[in-house]
């Protein structure tokens, strides 16, 4: 088990040792072979890892050792070792999904990021530990700093893969929490990007499904996400990512919507007052904080998200369950009761009843849209305090409630498509708990330079 101080604590960043690839100090296969040295000293009790394939990673380094020693390399993140969640598909390995009912299956495809990543030189190292489908039934992985907690869900072991500094980036989806919360739990780098901004490939199934990194460090996270956007665009009918091809520089914001969200009411104290700490200190920089009661337009998108995580469960529940019921159908006992326990409820929705979700995801739209001249972004936590302990499920009718953690931080700008960078900077009984940085759609670059320059001009924030 790792130990987590906020001041000290630094991962594995791919950014910092391709300045080196130039000398005999380092080399991607260098790096790989750290990479795999801290999977095998750490993965039997972390389980991040589902599937690896060390020896093809190992021939793929020394064909990218070659090229950057003749200046052919592919792109800034060729021969970087990055984990695929074991959602998305993979011509060379298995894509099992967390779920009994396809263990085994290998479609023989490569997702779009995942053929985005090859061409540009970087190495799939593996297939990281997803929640069954996606959702919320855990897998094996534990956190890297305890555990005995949760590294979050449904991207464990891409959060913890790139927190233990196994690899410097590995890919998360999400819909509703399950990049910016783990993320948060596990002290990462990431960002979710605007909906539709990076090609789901083969995953068009929910509506408000994202891909995006987790990282490092925030120049790995977005050269990972702009090297995707190039070759990929986005998904049909949306702008893909924007931005520049190197990490955007960072910018001093004049303005934050501080957000409350549904989370901040179940917040524990010292979380809150962490956050506090976080916020007077930026505003010691000069920076303005507005909060709902400064702003009728921000009251107002508080209130339009005040049941995000309803609006937001009921419209993925509806989306995903005609495919979970074929699939309980063919395998009754290859998913889990949790799962049917979801797809019993989504069952019990009408169409018009989806309809009413969309009109209300459409004007928390707008809501925050109109937040637009208010300020630059919005800040808030990427989760609800430090990685929660999980009890195992006591039997199959008395349910662990929400073993991966509670995405109430994280609905909001789901159901909004906005982006989001998650930064680690507050620590709390020296576990990490994230910030995340909001902007408007379309605005990923910004985001990320409003969230660099935070991160490289605020002190962390400490309390136990």
């Amino acid at each position: 088990m790792l130990r987590y101080d906020i001041k000290d604590f630094k991962m594995q960043t791919y950014f910092d040792a391709t300045k080196e690839f130039t000398t005999s100090e380092q080399s991607p296969r260098a790096f790989l072979e750290d990479c795999l040295e801290k999977i095998d000293a750490m993965d039997s009790e972390i389980k991040a890892f589902v599937t690896l394939q060390p020896d093809k990673a190992r021939q793929l380094a020394d064909e990218s050792c070659h090229r950057w020693a003749n200046n052919q390399q592919l792109s800034v993140i060729d021969g970087m070792p990055i984990g695929i969640k074991d959602l998305l598909e993979t011509t060379d390995m298995p894509t099992q999904m967390g779920c009994e009912a396809y263990n085994g299956f290998s479609p023989r495809n490569d997702n779009a990021l995942v053929s985005a990543l090859r061409n540009a030189g970087a190495i799939i190292l593996g297939k990281t530990v997803t929640a069954e489908l996606g959702g919320s039934h855990p897998g094996p992985t534990k956190n890297p700093f305890d555990l005995n907690r949760t590294p979050g869900g449904s991207s464990s072991g891409s959060a913890a893969a790139v927190a233990a500094g196994m690899v410097p980036v590995a890919i998360g989806s999400q819909v509703g929490g399950s990049i910016i919360r783990p993320a948060g739990y596990c002290g990462n780098f990431a960002l979710k990007p605007s909906q539709g901004g990076l090609h789901r490939g083969e995953r068009q199934t929910t509506s408000m499904s994202t891909h995006g990194p987790h990282a490092g460090s925030i120049e790995d996270m977005w050269q990972v996400a702009i090297e995707i956007a190039t070759r990929t665009g986005g998904d049909p009918g949306y702008i893909g990512l924007q931005g520049p091809n190197a990490p955007p520089k960072p910018i001093k914001p004049s303005r934050l919507i501080f957000l409350e969200t549904e989370g901040w009411s179940v917040l524990d104290p010292k979380s809150k007052e962490a956050f506090g700490i976080l916020l007077s200190q930026i505003e010691s920089h000069g920076i303005t904080i507005i909060n709902r009661s400064m702003s009728g337009l921000v009251e107002e998108f508080e209130k339009a998200i005040s049941n995000a995580s309803t609006i937001a469960n009921s419209i993925t529940s509806w989306e995903n369950h005609w495919g979970h019921r074929n699939l309980v159908t063919k395998s009754p006992e290859g998913v889990s009761q949790r799962l049917k326990k979801v797809l019993s409820k989504a069952e019990l929705m009408t169409p018009e009843d989806y309809n009413n979700f969309l009109l209300l995801r459409r004007y928390a739209r707008e809501a925050h849209r109109f937040c637009a001249p208010v300020a630059d972004a919005a800040i808030t936590l990427s989760c609800p305090g430090p990685a929660p302990l999980w009890d195992e499920d006591k039997d199959e009718t008395n349910l662990a409630p929400r073993p991966t953690g509670d995405p109430i931080f994280n609905f909001a700008s789901s159901i909004v498509g906005a982006p989001c960078v998650t930064i680690p900077m507050l620590s709390v009984n020296n576990l990490p708990v994230g910030v995340q940085i909001i902007a408007q759609r379309e605005q990923d670059a910004w985001a990320t330079s409003l969230a660099k320059w935070i991160y490289e001009t605020i002190p962390p924030v400490s309390i136990n």
